[in-house]
């Protein structure tokens, strides 16, 4: 009997410590759900990339992000846009930093080119769209989400001239995204 005792206390201590683990002392991971939309748009004659998401972390402890970017992907063409700010349209934050805890965050994206003398083009082709997040205290930025894009002729021209964005909405059936013409929009 003593021995059935001491069984079970040492499986009921195995358990706690197990639990306590995955829901206490656990990182987790960073994540990103796929953006439900994504923009190619001008602001004061500089290209700029938006797109919404939910970035989320499966750990209690969650991850505080120092910064985002996005690596464009056009043939041999290899951009990074890495200036980035969030939240709503009127009320955008300079990204200094976000905690991203397990009930997540989702929030308008906005990305520009860094570099003031940059040339890039939103020319016809297809585009690979990487989110990348730096987050404190690691070495290496982490991959959140790949994007493929297509732009048609039509719309590269629309955008070469300014006359309106190309609005890039996913399909939840195939995540395809969509392309569709946006009126310009003031900054």
């Amino acid at each position: 009997m003593t021995f059935l005792a001491l069984v079970i206390s040492v499986f009921s201590v195995l358990v706690s410590m197990t639990v306590a683990w995955i829901t206490l002392l656990r990182r987790g991971t960073l994540h990103m759900t796929q953006p439900v939309q994504i923009a190619f748009v001008f602001e004061n004659d500089k290209p700029k990339i938006f797109l919404r998401t939910l970035l989320y972390a499966t750990g209690k402890h969650g991850y505080v992000i120092e910064g985002l970017y996005l690596k464009i992907l056009r043939g041999e063409v290899n951009h990074t846009f890495g200036f980035w700010s969030y939240g709503e349209r009127n009320e955008l934050i300079v990204a200094g930093g976000l905690r991203i805890s397990e009930d997540g965050a989702a929030f308008n994206h906005h990305f520009l080119d860094i570099n003031e003398y940059s040339n890039f083009d939103f020319l016809e082709g297809e585009y690979v769209v990487e989110t990348y997040a730096r987050v404190a205290n690691r070495s290496n930025p982490r991959l959140l989400s790949t994007a493929k894009l297509a732009l048609s002729a039509t719309e590269a021209s629309v955008l070469r001239f300014r006359r309106a964005g190309v609005l890039f909405t996913r399909q939840p059936e195939t995540g395809i995204y969509h392309p569709s013409l946006s009126p310009p929009r003031s900054a």
